[in-house]
């Protein structure tokens, strides 16, 4: 009979993120894996019963020591393997995990001069007051230090590529057929614009939470200590974590916060597999090469010839992963029964894994980039064969002249449509067309000139809008 690989120790990874992708998504754990809640957690707890104390909320007891503010912050920093095997001991007594929070913080101020105060720790709190402030202290910790500094690389990573590329020519396509020419750093540079506004919109997303009870009345804190302004004293003790307060909550903070972060992330995501697309399409015509050793070892496992695009595909893959979960996210997490169900709980365990497949595809796009080469010869050779673009100039010209009164002229369109349609045409087809229109000496000398290399009208400058952050 086959090994069972449950039994298997170290345990095996049931998800990719964990096993084979495990490099690329490790500093996420720091922030949204299961042991990161738990370390939030702490840092709520321990910070609100500082923030309880120190303001002196409640009437005759008294304020903290340095110490013992330094002693409660240590409980959080110092969580680590045996921590976390501790908390698991005492959740699998307390079957909540919350509540199992609070006893680890009151095993560690046993002996202590704080022992007297540990009915502090989760006073005036509903389990949900932690968690809320909980998973925006970890969210917001993973995009700002992990997410968004990966998506803000690859942003800088194009911009580089953009400008280096700005004035080599490149044949468009729209709808696949060609069109007027472009260069590629132009069109580099336009991702690099769209994820910089994305990148300036997520930056600038809030991070919401509550400290409020049971149904968001504040009910216990005010017949607890009536004298207090709990509304003040909720509203400082979020700002105090770096989040911003949300005065009207059920039980739960709302989670709209997160549904608008998820949204954005998720539409970057789109950006980014949009990006992975068109490259992949430019390597397969020849405009970027790749360089083997970026790339892997082995291209293909049976054609020695091939350097297959597999950071470019995978990336595609996981963006798709991703976007799907952040959107089953951002649509669960904004609905909630009543003053409370459990929905959230499960659903918001998977942040990890939604943020977690668009860090890995980030990291693949990069390495991808980093393995490419222009090959300006194969763009130019594209050029050379479909002189036929230059119908839209040599129309556009036509049109003008015919408004202004130049005879002769008429049909534009139609003249070029009959000229280029389904047909090639050469480049001295196309100048002994110009030469037959009978135009002004100065336009048909602009136009003999043109070639589809220099026909990019801005498209090398428009790259320089990069150069204003806030373009």
């Amino acid at each position: 009979m086959a090994h069972s690989f449950a039994d298997i120790s170290p345990q095996i990874a049931l998800t990719p993120l964990d096993g084979r992708y495990r490099a690329q998504t490790a500093p996420l754990v720091d922030h949204l894996s299961e042991a990161a809640l738990n370390r939030s957690r702490l840092v709520v707890e321990t910070e609100w019963m500082i923030h309880l104390l120190d303001q002196q909320v409640i009437p005759g007891l008294r304020t903290l020591t340095e110490d013992e503010r330094t002693l409660l912050r240590a409980i959080p920093e110092d969580f680590g393997a045996e921590g976390i095997a501790e908390h698991a001991e005492i959740e699998r007594e307390t079957v909540h995990d919350v509540k199992a929070i609070e006893y680890y913080i009151k095993r560690r101020l046993a002996g202590t001069s704080l022992e007297p105060l540990a009915e502090v720790v989760h006073i005036y709190c509903t389990s949900e007051d932690v968690n809320n402030l909980s998973y925006a202290l970890m969210v917001k910790g993973a995009v700002e230090q992990v997410w968004l500094p990966a998506l803000r690389g690859t942003i800088d990573d194009l911009t580089a590529l953009a400008r280096d590329a700005a004035e080599v020519p490149m044949l468009s396509r729209t709808h696949g057929q060609p069109a007027t020419p472009t260069t590629l750093g132009k069109e580099i540079a336009v991702f690099a614009h769209r994820l910089r506004r994305q990148e300036r919109r997520i930056s600038a997303d809030e991070y919401l939470g509550k400290i409020n009870g049971a149904t968001g009345t504040y009910a216990a804190h005010a017949v607890s200590v009536p004298s207090a302004d709990w509304e003040q004293v909720s509203r400082t003790f979020v700002e105090h974590l770096g989040l911003t307060w949300n005065p009207l909550t059920t039980q739960i903070e709302s989670h709209d916060w997160q549904a608008e972060v998820y949204a954005d992330i998720a539409r970057a995501g789109r950006i980014l597999h949009n990006l992975a697309t068109d490259v992949w399409t430019y390597i397969s015509m020849g405009y970027f090469r790749q360089r083997l050793s970026a790339q892997g070892g082995t291209g293909s496992s049976t054609m020695p010839h091939k350097v297959n695009p597999i950071r470019f595909e995978n990336a595609e893959a996981n963006l798709e992963i991703s976007g799907a979960l952040l959107d089953s996210l951002a649509s669960t997490l904004v609905t909630s029964r009543l003053q409370r169900d459990l929905t959230d709980s499960t659903t918001q365990r998977n942040i990890g894994p939604a943020i977690g497949h668009s860090l890995l595809a980030i990291a693949n796009i990069r390495k991808g980039l980093a393995g490419l080469d222009v090959d300006a010869e194969a763009m130019a050779a594209d050029l050379d064969g479909n002189w036929e673009v230059l119908g839209e100039a040599v129309q556009s010209v036509m049109r003008t002249l015919g408004v202004q009164g130049v005879p002769g002229l008429d049909n534009p369109y139609e003249r070029l449509k009959d000229l280029t349609r389904g047909h090639r045409v050469d480049g001295e087809g196309m100048r002994e067309f110009i030469r037959s229109l009978g135009l002004p000496q100065a336009e048909q000398e602009r136009l003999l000139a043109l070639s589809p290399h220099t026909y990019l009208g801005y498209a090398a400058s428009l790259v320089s809008h990069l150069d204003n952050p806030r373009a």
